[in-house]
């Protein structure tokens, strides 16, 4: 059933935590209907454990709200707000992995994505971008490293973050879909 994912070059099963040196968590967020603002969080962290059948394999993930960065202070602010993010009141957003699943060809993390105090399932396209050695590692040639891309949709309204502003001539200033990008590096841990 799970053979031809064991078949990944350099497979290996156990705990993994996320780099967050040499990883990205991002949006994407349409502005004014015509083009795309990008974020990112730069303090989260994550754990990842890979079973020996990877499809029973588990993430889990926190991101602080608080260290949004969209390249702008003063819009970073109004993220931060009840607005948005209601940082005050929920400094964080998680993830816990609920299963790993086949669609065709690609791989699907389906998970529960907590933000505002409001959990929804989200799936995220998986995609595995491979294992290899840790030339990190405190003891030369005893380490792993491993590289994930992760992306998904969600709907902001869904979570409640309703804010948005009309324009002129029609349409708003935020669309609801928010797409997620997550460029992970893992470390194996002995």
């Amino acid at each position: 059933m799970t053979a031809d994912l064991v078949e990944i070059p350099g497979y290996v099963a156990g705990t993994w935590t996320v780099d967050p040196i040499h990883s990205s968590v991002g949006f994407v967020v349409r502005h004014l209907m015509v083009s795309k603002i990008r974020g990112h969080f730069r303090r989260f962290e994550g754990r990842i454990d890979l079973a020996a059948d990877p499809l029973r394999s588990s993430v889990t993930a926190t991101i602080d709200l608080s260290s949004v960065d969209t390249n702008n202070e003063q819009r970073d602010e109004h993220v931060r707000s009840a607005d948005f993010f209601k940082v005050e009141e929920h400094p964080e957003m998680t993830y816990r992995s609920t299963g790993i699943r086949r669609d065709g060809e690609e791989y699907v993390l389906d998970g529960e994505l907590t933000l505002r105090g409001v959990t929804r399932e989200v799936p995220l396209r998986l995609e595995v971008g491979g294992f290899g050695p840790d030339p990190f590692a405190a003891e030369p040639g005893t380490g792993a490293r491993a590289g994930f891309t992760a992306t998904g949709v969600i709907n902001r309204t869904d979570f409640g973050v309703s804010y948005n502003g009309p324009i002129p001539g029609g349409g708003v200033a935020l669309s609801e879909k928010v797409q997620i990008v997550l460029e992970i590096e893992a470390v194996l841990q002995t």
